[in-house]
């Protein structure tokens, strides 16, 4: 990973707690009604068109659901360079008891479990703990773009914006858990967030690590966004940051860890967020699997940013196409571009390499010579030899969707 060691920018402690209440009543059902913006982004599936919304601190985004929230980046963001604003990150949360404040001053990171020495840390004693460090990293929701599975699956029906590409600051968890002592034992570390369930029947949001992984230097606690403090509803004060994991992973304020000398079972390791157990990680539509395991890391995926589905092309003009490659951290190294529906393709120039979890921007100068109806169509490759099916995976979460993507244009 590249990283460089950079300060912080910190939001006074007011200011959090008004944006704190703010959030509050963006939260309630009315929030909807209160902020919509009449204008739709162009995310339509069976309930019809989606309407853009404003929470605090962020821009009008796509809405998903308002208890919890669940915010979608309009994705012309995507067009606009290969860091995600802030303000334009999507928002997911799996339970709908979640904070609407927080005191910085009094917030504490407890470190528990199979370690010698349980921690209790104020946010100041986590960033002193060693110097912090910054990776630039895709977070995707694990379910992003599931809208478009055939057939359809069960779950929250995304579009393509449950994703966002961002510059994170803070300390590797490695160097938290070595603070603790973790036992010769440990086998496991789980990750709690300050999100409960409503229903005393609904299952806790636990997520868990090999120790393995928690101990490799790559995933850290982040405190900082794109140089600034983490937006509210993206995990606010820290949140655990995996690079190159689904966003299931990256625990939003991250508030308890804990290290076990055992395998967790929790639902949401154990029954949620599961994936066939194959080479494919795929099924025949409509089977169930014989056997599964927790997904893991983000395959290799592309899209076109500069042209949408239904735009009009000029006829014998330049233009230049423009668009996103990302995969699992072995890094893009070949993106393939077609504007004939597949029959040929042509290599694009890759843009700066901001490391191998980031997006990497790519653009190709093409020219039409006939008019017509055509597709267009990307894939990228990586350093793993991966690359990008023509033909969609299924799978019953509708999870990691990565087919070549195809946008319908007209040259006239």
């Amino acid at each position: 990973m590249k990283f460089s060691f950079l300060g912080s920018n910190n939001l006074g402690r007011r200011r959090v707690l008004r944006d704190g209440f703010a959030l509050a009543v963006a939260a309630s059902p009315l929030a909807n009604l209160a902020k919509a913006d009449e204008s739709a982004e162009g995310v339509t599936f069976a309930a019809g068109p989606r309407p853009l919304v404003q929470y605090p601190q962020k821009r009008p985004l796509t809405l998903v659901s308002t208890r919890p929230p669940h915010l979608e980046t309009p994705f012309a963001v995507f067009n606009e360079g290969p860091i995600t604003p802030n303000d334009a990150f999507f928002v997911r949360y799996h339970l709908a008891n979640f904070p609407t404040s927080i005191d910085p001053d009094s917030y504490r990171l407890t470190v528990k479990g199979s370690v010698g020495t349980p921690l209790s840390l104020s946010l100041n004693e986590l960033k002193a703990l060693t110097d912090p460090v910054e990776v630039v990293a895709v977070n995707q929701c694990s379910g992003n773009s599931r809208g478009f599975s055939m057939p359809r699956v069960f779950g929250a029906q995304l579009g393509n914006g449950s994703m966002g590409n961002a510059r994170w600051l803070g300390v590797p968890l490695k160097a938290v858990l070595e603070k603790a002592g973790v036992n010769a034992a440990a086998r496991q570390v789980t990750f709690r967030g300050l999100d409960k369930p409503v229903l005393a029947s609904t299952p806790e949001f636990i997520k868990a690590l090999d120790i393995s992984h928690a101990m490799n230097g790559e995933p850290m606690i982040a405190w900082a966004m794109n140089g600034t403090d983490l937006p509210f509803l993206n995990g606010y004060p820290i949140r655990l940051v995996v690079p190159g994991y689904f966003g299931t992973y990256w625990v939003k304020h991250l508030s308890e860890i804990e290290v076990l000398d055992h395998t967790y079972d929790g639902f949401f390791m154990a029954k949620g967020y599961q994936v066939p157990d194959n080479d494919c990680l795929c099924i025949a539509p409509g089977t169930t699997a014989a056997k599964t395991r927790p997904i893991s890391t983000l395959p290799v995926r592309s899209f076109i940013t500069s042209v949408k589905h239904g735009d009009v092309l000029p006829l014998n003009q330049r233009v230049l196409l423009k668009g996103i490659a990302f995969d699992g951290g072995a890094g893009v190294n070949k993106v393939e571009v077609s504007v004939d529906g597949g029959r040929h393709w042509r290599e694009a120039t890759l843009g700066e390499d901001l490391g191998r979890f980031s997006f990497r921007e790519w653009m190709l100068a093409i020219s039409f010579g006939s008019q017509g109806a055509t597709q267009l169509m990307v894939r990228a490759s990586n350093a793993a030899g991966e690359t990008q099916p023509l033909r969609a995976d299924w799978n019953p979460g509708g999870y990691r969707r990565h087919v070549v993507e195809t946008t319908h244009v007209t040259v006239a």
